[in-house]
């Protein structure tokens, strides 16, 4: 009996916070009358919330007559995640608060020699960021890492990251876990991008979403009915492997992928020199591009083809309601406009194409809401078989305030 009513506690308490997380600031009365828990139940579960500082008072009821009641909302100090987004040049470490809002952010580029030079460029940066700005690692709970690979769920090695050497050699999340001494989960960083774009870019309204990166290389994460699509393998999204653009037969194929070949980084670079002979950045074939250099323009004309019939293919498969475009290349207005136009000659019927809202920070925005959902789970939800709190968004501007 001990136990059933420990769970019976535990439950009330997740759905209270989850009430207050969503609503707040709300008065005990409210949550009383959301959660269907008695008021004495509801004042008694809060004043032990308040007690042990996870939430707090921040005003009372405005507009009634007769007394007011105080009104509570979740404690944005209470404790704080870190989340981690691994590129193959940059690591952005977030340091974000219990509502979700970003304390303090570090970038640095990353580790060359990767391996677990790499798992120790994150170790010292997650906890560099965690005392730092008024922080106390002991606030520290989670940790979130995206990276741009396929976490292999039996090894926990990063499988499909050729950007990253080594990192295919050891359990990066229990490695990490140990040398952070927190809970510490491993998404591929795509995935995290299209999860951060549902919970706070279009502000959950498309329940099926696909979000598409280019970037260094190409990849989708895929939003169906709310929750993300891994895949048997936890590869759903690798679009970068499509049989088309290169010839999917030849042997580089299987490394890097037949479209990433021909729709990405290095296809923009490489197209450019073989029709000029001449060396330039993917920037300055933009620049190019814009300055009517004709030869740039036909780069990003035949890259934003190919970029399309990977959307068509999404689409014809999964039929989300909205395709987001992100990535430090996939996310150019120059290139988003071609996208569009080629998308829309290959397919019977208008596909929504939007923009990135989060930029290259909506893997850093997944990573936060994992992160999250996971803590809350921990903290009030312990010993609940299934539970699965949503913790709302904050707004970009609130998310992005920190950052750089």
């Amino acid at each position: 009996m001990a136990a059933q009513s420990k769970i019976s506690r535990r439950m009330s308490q997740s759905a209270i916070i989850q009430t207050i997380a969503n609503y707040g600031p709300i008065s005990r009365a409210s949550v009383s009358k959301m959660t269907g828990l008695s008021k004495q139940t509801v004042s008694e579960i809060v004043a032990n919330l308040e007690e042990d500082g996870w939430v707090r008072t921040v005003g009372q009821t405005a507009g009634h007559i007769g007394r007011r009641a105080v009104v509570y909302e979740i404690s944005p100090t209470a404790a704080t995640i870190a989340s981690v987004d691994l590129g193959g040049t940059k690591l952005r470490v977030a340091l974000c608060d219990l509502t979700g809002g970003v304390i303090s952010e570090l970038v640095e580029p990353t580790e060359k020699t990767g391996g677990r030079a790499v798992l120790h460029q994150i170790a010292r940066m997650v906890r560099s960021i965690a005392t730092t700005e008024g922080t106390s690692y002991h606030d520290l709970h989670v940790a979130v890492v995206g990276v741009p690979g396929v976490p292999d769920p039996k090894t926990g090695a990063i499988k499909l990251a050729p950007n990253i050497s080594g990192i295919d050699q050891f359990d990066l999340a229990s490695e990490l876990q140990a040398a952070l001494g927190v809970e510490v989960f491993v998404e591929n960083d795509v995935n995290l991008a299209a999860i951060g774009e549902h919970w706070m870019g279009h502000r959950g309204e498309n329940d099926n979403l696909a979000y598409v990166s280019v970037g260094t290389g190409i990849g989708a994460g895929l939003v169906l009915g709310g929750s993300l699509l891994r895949g048997s393998f936890g590869a759903a999204g690798e679009i970068g492997f499509l049989p088309f653009g290169a010839d999917p037969f030849e042997a580089e194929s299987l490394k890097i992928g037949a479209l990433e070949r021909k729709a990405a980084t290095d296809a923009i670079i490489e197209g450019y020199l073989i029709r000029t002979g001449e060396q330039k950045t993917v920037p300055e074939v933009f620049e190019a591009a814009a300055a009517a250099d004709q030869n740039a323009r036909d780069i990003l004309d035949d890259i934003s083809k190919q970029i399309a019939r990977a959307v068509v293919s999404i689409v014809a498969v999964i039929d989300p309601s909205t395709v987001v475009i992100g990535g430090s290349i996939g996310a150019r207005d120059e290139l988003l406009a071609r996208i569009i136009h080629h998308a829309r000659l290959c397919y019977p019927r208008p596909i929504k194409i939007e923009q990135s809202q989060l930029g290259n920070h909506a893997a850093l925005a997944g990573g936060a809401a994992i992160a999250l959902s996971h803590l809350h789970v921990s903290l009030f939800a312990e010993g609940q078989k299934g539970v699965v709190i949503s913790v709302p968004a904050p707004t970009i501007e609130v998310f992005k305030a920190q950052i750089s």
